[in-house]
């Protein structure tokens, strides 16, 4: 099978990972990838911060679990690199590059032997005081929406098994 094809058919969400960070040159592979998404126009809407400081990983996590209703909640999942993509509200297919951009990080990470998952929420949390300040702190204004966080590291344990695919996934309309 095509390398490339197993990539996008193995791929799994990650939702434990162990304490080993992500290597730099690896991060930046993974980062190049996300900037190479598919976009609108050609516009490339979205951006995309690192944040690897534990403290602010922590703060946004408590955010993202309040906003799901339940503080005790490690949504983060001790990942130790968190990507936050965010995309140009003023440009009109700025939610679509931004999860564009989301496949992208997710994809690269696991062909190059890094576990992820896709954490909603962060439009949320990006419109909270702390939300608006950070983003303030990385140069973002208000045209900016939060799409996703995408959490990267290693899995502590196995690899998920896919579940089956659902009856009338793919539907023809052939002659």
């Amino acid at each position: 099978m095509n390398e490339t094809i197993q990539v996008l058919c193995n791929r799994r969400s990650c939702k434990k990972y162990n304490d080993n960070k992500v290597p730099q040159h690896l991060l930046n592979e993974i980062l190049k990838c996300g900037s190479y998404a598919a976009n609108g126009m050609g516009k490339q809407s979205a951006v995309i911060v690192v944040v690897e400081d534990s403290d602010v990983i922590k703060e946004l996590e408590k955010i993202n679990a309040h906003i799901m209703g339940n503080e005790q909640l490690k949504p983060f999942y001790n990942a130790k690199t968190l990507l936050i993509v965010f995309a140009d509200k003023k440009i009109p297919t700025y939610l679509y590059d931004g999860s564009l951009v989301m496949g992208n990080l997710m994809n690269a990470a696991f062909a190059l032997g890094v576990d992820s998952c896709w954490i909603h929420r962060a439009k949320e949390t990006f419109e909270t005081d702390v939300g608006r300040q950070y983003m303030k702190k990385w140069g973002l204004d208000s045209q900016y929406e939060g799409i996703a966080n995408c959490i990267l590291g290693y899995r502590d344990g196995a690899l998920p098994e896919a579940k089956p695919r659902k009856e009338n996934y793919i539907i023809f309309d052939i002659k």
